[in-house]
């Protein structure tokens, strides 16, 4: 074993921030990279909106309020050092009815504990200044909120991590890590890596990786997919940045949204139901063993037994495209079911504790020379560089 080796299990957006910053901290350290796809940013990081968040929702004082405030300013300075797209078209969210001003206004304490940047509250005449085609009593408008292409940020990490000396190994899924003299031995792909330390950031699998390492039981992943609909040319100019709906707080899902593409087009979307695969893309994708997992688990029907009546009411919207379009319309109302047409989905990896309980923070757990990043859903894209920072900063405080 080279002196100075650290692995790195995962090859989406997390996984390539940590490495990144491990070879920028730490130069003449090897940083290996080990993805079980045959390609980078195949999950989560290329199956999201593209959103660059501002640090609206988030409870303040938690890991995920700090880190994505910290977070937004990495990434937008990262993606002018490397010419990467990014767009700060901004975000409205909406409040269409009066039951929801009492949310809204919880909402609204938050983003401003959070201090997001240009906040600004609308009443209804001023929401169409910003957005002319959206409906609602009142709204928060975030003008620093963007998007961006993660997957060309992944790239330029995996770059920087090669440039640096170090590897990136694909179609490299760990099966096997085991305790050796100095370090830990990874089976990857049928090939032995000896490392001296490891940070596991497996996304919708890093509840398997966090046991094989050793690590609890709980929490569990239960993945859940979101569907997207993609607008007519001849409407997608009805929005100019995104609009939002206000969110549950009993979910860490933000509800159907219309989002622009970096890339160019509108989307609707997405929502939230119980996905049967964890890296299947197809509406009927199912893996029998993802499914048995998540059904025999205790925690998985402890949620489901609260939650059960927003689950019939997101099945509707995946079985029609006009009750998915039905909440959507309330917020751009010119924009209905005939407008649109399915589009991707993708995956959200969702730690549901034994309670039944929702994580809803980021949770990174530390032990034995191994790091791994246990739960870090939405705002992940956007704060990645920022948990890399403090993986690391984990790290060398045992150093």
């Amino acid at each position: 074993m080279s002196a100075g080796t650290i692995g790195i299990v995962g090859g989406g957006i997390v996984g390539l921030a940590v490495g990144r910053e491990l070879a920028r901290r730490r130069p003449g350290v090897r940083i290996v990279v080990l993805e079980k796809e045959d390609r980078l940013a195949a999950h989560q990081t290329g199956h999201n909106s593209g959103v660059v968040h501002a640090g609206i929702y988030y409870r303040p004082g938690s890991l995920k309020a700090e880190l994505c405030t910290r977070g937004r300013a990495l990434m937008r300075d990262y993606c002018a050092e490397h010419a990467i797209a990014y767009d700060e078209c901004g975000k409205l969210v909406v409040a269409v009815d009066p039951a929801e001003l009492a949310r809204f206004e919880a909402l609204a304490r938050t983003a401003r504990e959070n201090g997001v940047p240009g906040l600004r509250r609308l009443d209804g005449a001023a929401i169409r200044e910003v957005e002319p085609h959206a409906a609602g009593l009142a709204a928060l408008h975030s003008p620093r909120t963007a998007i961006t292409d993660y997957v060309a940020v992944a790239e330029a990490m995996a770059a920087e991590i090669a440039a640096a000396g170090g590897a990136v190994h694909l179609r490299a899924e760990v099966t096997v890590v085991a305790r050796v003299a100095g370090g830990l031995s990874v089976l990857a792909g049928g090939d032995e890596h000896r490392v001296d330390e490891l940070v596991v950031c497996g996304g919708l699998q890093s509840d398997r990786l966090g046991r094989l390492v050793g690590g609890p039981a709980t929490p569990r992943i239960v993945p859940f997919r979101g569907e997207y609909m993609k607008v007519a040319p001849a409407k997608e100019d009805l929005v100019r940045g995104m609009v939002y709906p206000v969110p549950d707080p009993a979910y860490p899902f933000l509800g159907v949204h219309f989002t622009r593409r970096v890339g160019g087009g509108l989307e609707v979307g997405p929502n939230a139901f119980l996905a049967f695969s964890r890296d299947g893309y197809g509406r009927a994708s199912l893996s029998p063993r993802d499914l048995a997992d998540t059904l025999a688990y205790g925690g998985f029907w402890r949620f489901a037994r609260r939650h059960w009546r927003t689950g019939v009411g997101e099945l509707r919207g995946v079985l029609s495209r006009t009750a998915y379009m039905r909440g959507a319309q309330r917020y751009v109302p010119a924009i209905g079911p005939d407008d649109v047409t399915r589009a991707g989905l993708g995956l959200r990896a969702q730690a549901v504790g034994a309670d039944g309980s929702l994580v809803d923070d980021f949770v990174i757990q530390r032990s034995n020379g191994v790091s791994v990043v246990r739960n870090a859903p939405s705002p992940a894209a956007t704060s990645s560089l920022a948990i890399a920072e403090h993986v690391v900063d984990q790290l060398d405080r045992e150093a």
